[in-house]
Formats: C-alpha cells, sequence, structure tokens
C-alpha cells in the first residue's frame, strides 16, 4: 500500500463561501455606503468589473446563486416536514416530474382524479377558512417557512370563532389549482401557501394567495396575494396574523380581489 501522504493542521484548502455576499468593488468612495446599501437590498450590487467583463469573483457568485435557484426548483419538500405537521398530500395531473411541472403549468392548475377523491374523503364541506399548501416552484420556501406560520393561521381562524379545514399539501402545485378545490370543499376563504420562483440567491420566500368562494374560471383578479413571507421580508408570524385578518375582511364583504378593493 502507498504511504499516505502527511497532513499539516497548519495548511487549509477551503476557500472562502461564493455565495456570501461581499463586496468586490475595487476602490469604493464610500466603503460603509456600500455596505449599507448590499445588506438592504438583494440586488447585484457592488461587483465591480475587470474592463468589460464580471470579476472572477462575481462570476463565482452568480454560479453559486443560480445553483441554489436550481436545487430548490427541481427537489420535492421533505416527507417528514409534512409528517410533523400532519398534512396529507395529494397530486395535481403532472405525472412526468419536475420537468413535466416546469414545462406544463396547465396541469400544474388541476387536480389528478385520485387527488380529488381522498380531498372528498379526508376534507369537511363548507369550512369558513381552507388551508392548502404547495410546493410551487421552491422547496425550500415550505421547509423555511411552513412550521411558523400554519400553527399562527390555525390559531387565529380558531380564536375568531371560526370553522378550520383539515389542511393539505399538493404536489406539483400551480396557484390556479385553487380553482379545483373551490370547486369540490366550497369553502367560504381558501388559503394557498406556495413556494415562490426563487431568484438568484433567494429561494426560501412563500407567498399567500387567498381567494373567497374560488370557482372554476377564477383568474388572479379574483385573488389576493400576500408575498415575500420570509424571515428576512415579512415575518411568517406576522404574515399568519394578516393572513387571519384578511380572511375576515373577505367573510365581512364576501369578496376578494379586485371587488373586495372596491369594497373596502
Amino acid at each position: 500500500m502507498p504511504e499516505q501522504p502527511a497532513t499539516d493542521p497548519q495548511v487549509s484548502i477551503d476557500l472562502p463561501d461564493p455565495a456570501l455576499k461581499r463586496p468586490t468593488l475595487s476602490h469604493p468612495a464610500d466603503p460603509a455606503g456600500l455596505h449599507a446599501l448590499m445588506a438592504a437590498t438583494p440586488a447585484r450590487i457592488g461587483v465591480g468589473r475587470a474592463g468589460p467583463r464580471y470579476t472572477t469573483a462575481a462570476q463565482l457568485l452568480f454560479q453559486a446563486d443560480h445553483a441554489m435557484t436550481q436545487d430548490t426548483l427541481l427537489r420535492e419538500v421533505a416527507p417528514s416536514l409534512l409528517a410533523e405537521l400532519a398534512l396529507f398530500s395529494v397530486a395535481t395531473q403532472v405525472c412526468g416530474g419536475k420537468q413535466e411541472y416546469l414545462l406544463r403549468p396547465d396541469l400544474g392548475r388541476k387536480l389528478s382524479e385520485n387527488a380529488k377523491e381522498e380531498i372528498r374523503a379526508r376534507c369537511p364541506q363548507r369550512p369558513a377558512v381552507q388551508l392548502v399548501v404547495g410546493d410551487g416552484l421552491s422547496a425550500a420556501a415550505v421547509e423555511a417557512n411552513l412550521r411558523q406560520i400554519l400553527p399562527v393561521i390555525r390559531h387565529g381562524v380558531l380564536s375568531a370563532g371560526l370553522s378550520f379545514g383539515v389542511p393539505f399539501f399538493v404536489s406539483h402545485c400551480r396557484v390556479g389549482v385553487m380553482n379545483d378545490i373551490g370547486e369540490l370543499l366550497q369553502p367560504d376563504v381558501l388559503i394557498l401557501l406556495i413556494g415562490e420562483r426563487p431568484g438568484l440567491g433567494r429561494a426560501e420566500s412563500l407567498s399567500a394567495y387567498m381567494a373567497w368562494r374560488p370557482q372554476a374560471g377564477d383568474t388572479d383578479a379574483q385573488r389576493d396575494v400576500l408575498c415575500n413571507i420570509f424571515a428576512g421580508g415579512t415575518n411568517p408570524l406576522e404574515a399568519g396574523a394578516y393572513i387571519v385578518q384578511l380572511a375576515q375582511t373577505m367573510r365581512a364583504h364576501q369578496a376578494s380581489g379586485v371587488a373586495l378593493k372596491l369594497a373596502t
């Protein structure tokens, strides 16, 4: 057996994480101001240049952020999280995995026949509020926020004296699936928590779409949305409280989307 080379404890081959935001602009006029700007926005600023090109550091950061986006687009929500929160899982009409899901958004707006049967069997009809979780375009967003926001919504709805339907998870989900669920369960207010499209370096942002008695043919004009729900944006605990308040407003005016704006 060949002799193994000795390891020098003083030598490290680890490199700095390129995904960490740091200014790469040479000789900024106001270094403190640049740091403050970079801390206040996820936009790609302060990267500098080498001639007409990005610097090597900026290019590495772009590649690292792009890899993060690809990872969250292509992976699934952890089954252990769904089990922990007692969410049963159903699917849309997407049968060919994530590639088909990305290429056929129309299939992600329709429940499979098996999903419809399971939802009918497990969920009560006509609850005041029905909550659904969808993976959307970011599994990371669901995993980062669901433990915090779901209990807040459940507690708020029940504390308001409203019935709360059995929540469940929809895989390969698009926002338009709300129409199918509305037709099946006929809730007063339907809430869909769904992972937002990830940006470069930002994968944990969740959205809450809400609608008053959704039905076939409804569009975004009949829906309200609270977006950018994550620890660095709209805090999930605050978002949960606002969602409950908005649900009560929808019930008071029997409207959502544009109609609710006109009513209030």
